[in-house]
């Protein structure tokens, strides 16, 4: 078919008028101008269309030519996409240069490398969608699986012996059509699988007061909404660091280039506790830092989350962070402001609360059409102006995530971090997780998640009464409350990522750390109820429980349990 060209009428900033375009659809990318910048339709009118440019437009003229590609915006998907550092448009940005000049048609994979092929078919076999057709080493740490297109079914023609091929050359021939090492796929079309799936399997992040009190589940999604300086990049880079998925994917959308440049350094020497190999190489940046073009951004956090249902489909758990949301939805409310659109709250376009939808309901648990089950989290960080926590962008991401990690800038200005705040996060996942545990045979696993939450809710009370009254008119058992909760905030929720030892917690020792806590409360109530002077209880030196975290291994819990004894017998000499 012919494809379409045209003119350009009018430029507005990003946003381009066209005429005499006939043939396009919505969503189709476009080549604009004498320097082919990348566009997307975005809305068709008789005989033109409008654009929105992914590149600066500066120097754009009315009177340019534009021609349509015939098809949408669309992601190279391949071996060679973890450990690569990519723009909005999985564009490539390793040996670019300083800068990724305007038009570039660089692809996301290299055309030259060769990669060893080994097949897992033979000739004659009848194969299905999504069946596995062979793998490459793609990086030490992960497998790359060449997997039958999803609209494809038949009888293998020709495999490819073990060797080594181009992304671009066909390594199999199945029902009349060649397939290759790579494909392409539309950013905005959510990949198919069989269906979705119950999850109840926890993410564990490493991060106590995540996995203690806030789970989340592999294929679930989360939000950390928090103002400037809370610590949400701090505590994404943490999760994404140490969490147990087989693939990262970071969109970096709108965020300062040097936080992401000393993320890339990290992730670079940082060895993967999972396989001892680089973290990097099961990590995908993509970068659309805040001094690129801004409706890339638009683009960053679908592409992110296409890459991570491409490794959903070889069977990975894979996990997006998207930091921040916030600076994507300021890129939808410019372009939105650009092409006259009826703005609704703060200036936001109406579909707002319908394309975070969308985007947070591509996470899930699934069974592939390989009959594999493999999930998709997603991470987003919203960064509300002003740390406004009921601006639109963050009340309507509360509505469609299942779990939110609220940060506390009294928390944060205290030095306090994690600062998630307990009083205004939450979790649904939480019940899930309680079950999985249970099975795991850790039926105590909710029980000391709501003890230990309701003593920082009853030290919250507490506190602010005695604010009013004075410390000392308080009962004996309040009294050890505000002990107690001082020892859960210092001992078990701060954590260090400056800290060889406490950067990381293995579940073992989060449950040590908690169990300690719980027993030495318990214990100093009952030396309290038993008359014991207040007073004595206070001059005890708890200081241990709070150095034990950052002293012991990830996973010692003998020394917690060394320590857990001899407290004990320091409260019991108290009587």
């Amino acid at each position: 078919m012919e494809l379409s060209a045209g003119t350009i009428t009018r430029v507005n900033g990003p946003i381009v008028e066209v005429a005499g375009m006939r043939r396009l659809g919505v969503g189709e990318l476009v080549t604009v101008g004498s320097r082919r910048l990348p566009g997307e339709v975005l809305s068709l009118a008789s005989g033109g269309a409008t654009v929105q440019v992914y590149e600066d437009t500066s120097g754009l003229r009315p009177g340019e030519a534009i021609a349509a590609t015939g098809h949408p915006l669309s992601a190279e998907l391949g071996p060679g996409l973890l450990g690569g550092v990519f723009d909005g448009m999985l564009r490539r940005l390793q040996d670019a240069g300083s800068w990724l000049e305007p038009g570039t048609l660089a692809g996301a994979l290299d055309p030259e490398r060769r990669w060893r092929f080994t097949p897992s078919v033979r000739a004659g076999e009848d194969v299905g969608p999504h069946r596995v057709l062979g793998t490459v080493p793609e990086t030490d740490a992960i497998t790359y699986r060449v997997l039958v297109p999803h609209e494809l079914a038949g009888k293998v023609e020709m495999i490819a012996d073990e060797g080594e091929f181009t992304v671009g050359e066909a390594i199999a021939t199945v029902a009349g059509r060649e397939i290759t090492l790579a494909h392409r796929w539309p950013v905005r079309r959510p990949r198919p699988a069989a269906g979705r799936l119950r999850s109840g399997r926890p993410l564990v992040t490493g991060q106590r007061a995540v996995d203690l009190l806030f789970p989340l589940c592999h294929g679930s999604t989360a939000a950390v909404p928090g103002g400037f300086g809370t610590g949400k990049t701090l505590l994404l880079q943490q999760i994404a660091k140490w969490c147990d998925a087989d693939v990262i994917v970071y969109v970096g959308c709108g965020e300062r280039g040097n936080e992401l440049a000393e993320l890339l350094e990290d992730f670079a020497e940082l060895e993967d506790p999972r396989s001892g190999h680089r973290l990097m190489e099961r990590t995908v940046t993509i970068v659309n830092t805040s001094n690129m073009p801004l409706l890339a951004r638009e683009a960053s956090i679908y592409t992110g989350v296409t890459v991570a249902e491409h490794y959903r489909d070889m069977g990975y758990d894979a996990v997006v962070i998207a930091d921040s949301t916030s600076r994507w939805a300021e890129a939808l409310r410019e372009s939105a402001a650009r092409t006259d659109e009826l703005p609704a709250e703060e200036g936001y376009p109406p579909e707002l609360s319908s394309t975070l939808a969308a985007f947070y309901e591509r996470a899930g648990r699934f069974r592939t059409l390989g009959g594999e089950e493999a999930s998709v989290t997603i991470l987003g960080a919203v960064s509300p102006p002003g740390g406004d926590l009921a601006e639109p962008v963050t009340a309507h991401t509360r509505r469609f995530v299942r779990t939110v990690w609220s940060l506390d800038r009294q928390l944060a200005y205290a030095r306090h971090h994690p600062a998630i705040s307990w009083t205004d996060s939450s979790s649904r996942d939480a019940e899930a997780v309680a079950a999985w545990e249970a099975a795991e045979g850790n039926a105590g696993w909710a029980g000391r998640r709501r003890e230990a939450l309701q003593l920082l809710f009853d030290a919250e009370r507490i506190a602010s009464v005695a604010q009013l009254t004075g410390v000392e008119s308080l009962p004996a058992a309040e009294r050890v409350t505000l002990i107690s909760a001082m020892l859960l905030r210092e001992g078990v929720l701060q954590q260090s990522a400056l800290s060889l030892n406490d950067r990381n917690c293995a579940p073992s020792k989060q449950a040590a750390l908690l169990a300690l806590v719980l027993e030495v409360h318990r214990a100093l109530l009952a030396s309290a109820g038993q008359g014991t002077a207040i007073e004595r209880i206070e001059a005890l030196d708890l200081s241990d429980v709070a150095r034990i975290r950052d002293e012991c291994a990830p996973d010692d819990v003998d020394a917690i349990a060394r320590l857990q004894a001899d407290i004990q017998g320091r409260i019991g000499q108290l009587g």
